[in-house]
């Protein structure tokens, strides 16, 4: 494996990259130039909003090819057109072999939401104390158990286990499964996960047959009447437009609990929420909240 390393200003990241993927690279990878030094200029944004610029003043790119004969080739051909005038060829450099997926994997270990409660990757044993636990990978869903908003929303289900074992329960936006799997280790027997991606909607399929889990999962009509507890663990923007929706499915005695927003954002989900219920901060972490409400 070889890796070819450019140095790009901002306007000609985008095309060296739709470049080196037309010349068949095997991963294009663009980091900042100026990390860690005097230039450093981070992009910083709102969850769920665009960032004031689309890229730093200064990036590196580095394409993986199979060959130093492929990494040469795509670099001649790379300096040949006009998008280069302004990029820098650092060089081609051998990659040294590792365990990538011994790697990746031990940036997950265990994660802890109760002491008997935890959400274990499946190379992993579970600890112990642990009485119950969801067997749960990383994947193409949002929902690993390594977010304060999944954790704080687990915490909830931990802390309501009687509430929620005795209704019908709803994950709205359920991404990876993991709020729906919850309920059902807390003794939910009816249950519906639903997401407007259909990547979410199978992935919550399969996790929940590995974990040996009933539950129903399929895209937002399969949502009908009223639960006991409905979850919605997404971001602010789109649990205001949610408002009427998600309090209509909420039953008489039932409650709902919603994450996905910034400490900063509570009053704006109070009131986009009053005409129906009345929202309540009932947990936070590292900046986020988790705000609930009953009927």
């Amino acid at each position: 494996m070889f890796e070819l390393r450019l140095l790009c200003p901002e306007a000609g990241v985008e095309p060296m990259s739709e470049a080196l993927d037309a010349l068949d690279a095997l991963s294009v990878s663009v980091e900042d130039a100026d990390a860690l030094t005097e230039h450093e200029r981070p992009l910083f944004g709102e969850p769920g909003m665009p960032a004031p610029q689309q890229g730093w003043q200064r990036s590196r790119v580095s394409a993986l090819f199979a060959s130093h004969e492929a990494a040469d080739e795509a670099a001649a051909l790379l300096l040949l057109q006009d998008f280069f005038a302004d990029c820098t060829l650092i060089g081609v450099a051998p990659v040294a072999e590792q365990d990538w997926v011994g790697l990746t994997q031990a940036q997950f270990a265990p994660v802890q939401i109760t002491p008997e409660f935890w959400i274990v990757p499946t190379w992993h044993e579970p600890p112990a104390q642990a009485r119950l636990a969801i067997r749960l990978d990383p994947g193409m869903a949002f929902g690993t158990g390594t977010h304060p908003t999944t954790r704080m929303c687990l915490r909830w289900l931990a802390a309501h286990a009687e509430h929620v074992g005795a209704h019908r329960v709803l994950d709205y936006g359920c991404g990876s499964g993991i709020l729906a799997m919850g309920a059902a280790r807390f003794g939910a027997r009816e249950i519906d996960a639903v997401d407007i991606d259909e990547a979410a909607v199978q992935a919550t399929r399969a996790n929940a047959r590995a974990n040996a889990l009933q539950l129903n999962a399929g895209t937002p009509e399969l949502a009908q009447g009223v639960y006991g507890t409905v979850l919605a663990n997404i971001l602010a923007t789109p649990l205001k437009v949610l408002a009427p929706l998600l309090c209509a499915h909420v039953a008489d005695g039932g409650r709902l609990v919603l994450a996905g927003i910034l400490e900063r954002q509570a009053d704006e989900l109070r009131q986009a929420y009053a005409p129906w219920l009345a929202l309540e901060v009932a947990d936070h972490e590292d900046g986020w909240i988790l705000m609930s409400a009953s009927r």
